[in-house]
């Protein structure tokens, strides 16, 4: 069942994204390109959110700027965002919180982006939902751009035994690179920049192209 409010405490309005104003201050920076592409590709899910005090951004500053580039570049407006008369884009953003003081605002801003991450990632389903992703749906799995350390280190958690098909106990996860041998055929050596490290899934033995 489905209420409305009348007065809802917070709620969605849409803003030219010129009006968008940042916060004085704000120490967390951005991979604009990745973030451009995961508008691109899923259109803008998670919406900017707006001090009432300050009329600045409290939470999004990323997203304005990866908006703005879009924009800029001429690339077609994602969804959830919708044109005005003049072919500006209206922005959703999501109204409503008022800090008590600046200080309050900074505070909030840093946990909003912090603690979503704080949990970690449970290291056998990542792994299913990794494997999964590179089997099936290849540019969804690059799109990821994980760094191959970072999935080497996530693979060394899982318990092989604990997975169907796992390897034994004495073949570990591994990190494989392409060998020095490979030249002649295009491939390249473990000292080449921009090489295309693998990690083997131990569910399946699937290597991961994680060099993205």
């Amino acid at each position: 069942m489905t209420e409305t409010i009348a007065r809802p405490p917070r709620f969605i309005t849409y803003v030219p994204l010129t009006d968008l104003t940042p916060a004085p201050r704000n120490p967390k920076r951005h991979e604009l390109e990745l973030l451009i592409d995961a508008i691109r590709m899923h259109g803008l899910v998670e919406v900017p959110v707006a001090d009432e005090r300050t009329q600045c951004v409290l939470h999004g500053h990323g997203r304005r700027e990866a908006l703005i580039e879009m924009q800029n570049r001429g690339m077609t407006t994602p969804g959830g965002v919708v044109l005005d008369e003049d072919g500006g884009w209206l922005v959703p953003v999501l109204r409503g919180w008022s800090s008590r003081n600046d200080a309050e605002a900074e505070a909030l801003a840093i946990k909003l982006n912090r603690l979503p991450g704080e949990g970690g990632w449970d290291p056998r389903e990542f792994a299913a939902v990794l494997e999964d992703l590179a089997t099936n749906e290849v540019e969804l799995f690059d799109s990821l751009a994980i760094p191959h350390d970072e999935i080497d280190k996530l693979l060394g958690q899982v318990d092989p035994e604990t997975l169907p098909g796992g390897v034994r106990e004495d073949e570990p996860p591994t990190l494989h690179l392409p060998d020095d041998g490979d030249h002649g055929n295009g491939g390249l050596s473990p000292d080449d920049d921009g090489r295309a490290a693998h990690a083997t899934c131990p569910a399946c033995g699937h290597l991961f192209n994680t060099g993205r």
